[in-house]
């Protein structure tokens, strides 16, 4: 198992980074959180997780082994594959994550697109005693709202990628979602502006079915 990489960072996008190590390009997927503390063409040191399916293998990166230990325990949770996880990281710190495993709070879960209250209970149920508090944090504490696209707008992309949309695609129907909602872009509630997204992206696919679009 790959448990970390340390070498040159040669590629920086939304979800993802390139670490070059031994004269080897090696590309990680991570949350936004992770890939702002890297620099182009700065050494770095990732934890990783390698996921390893019939037709890929797959690197996973976090910022130190408590974030991969999070996620590594999502995924002993029925239905929850990696990219969910990661979206769950996207949104919630580690400690929050734990924070609202071990009080049962399934509500803070519902705040990551793709998880529903059903979802959301199972995860509370599989991780209950699993996870256990460090003593910081607060169940359901988003990592933002801050204020300023620079801030939200990645987040927002790497939600939407883990969830089957392309980089380009995700930041251009945040755009549009958002001229219909242009009060969230100032708020900058990872959370709202996802939510939004969806719904658009929702109503819009009903528009293009209907012949409207």
């Amino acid at each position: 198992m790959i448990s970390s990489l340390r070498g040159t960072v040669t590629h920086l996008g939304l979800s993802s980074a390139v670490l070059e190590v031994g004269g080897v390009g090696m590309a990680v997927q991570a949350t936004p959180q992770t890939l702002s503390a890297l620099r182009l063409g700065e050494e770095a040191r990732v934890s990783t997780a390698l996921i390893v399916r019939e037709d890929s293998l797959t690197l996973f990166g976090f910022a130190d082994d408590d974030e991969r230990e999070v996620f590594e325990t999502l995924l002993t949770v029925s239905g929850v594959g990696p990219r969910l996880a990661l979206a769950v990281l996207a949104v919630l710190d580690p400690e929050a994550i734990r924070v609202a495993a071990h009080g049962e709070d399934s509500k803070a879960f519902t705040t990551v697109p793709g998880i529903g209250p059903k979802v959301a209970g199972r995860i509370v149920l599989e991780l209950k005693g699993k996870l256990v508090p460090h003593g910081t944090g607060s169940p359901g504490t988003p990592l933002l709202p801050v204020s300023g696209e620079e801030a939200w707008k990645p987040q927002v992309v790497a939600a939407l990628t883990s969830l089957g949309w392309s980089e380009k695609d995700a930041a251009s129907n945040i755009d549009k979602a958002l001229k219909d909602s242009p009060d969230l872009a100032g708020a900058g509630s990872v959370p709202e502006i996802l939510r939004a997204t969806l719904r658009w992206l929702g109503q819009d696919g009903a528009r293009v079915r209907s012949g409207r679009g």
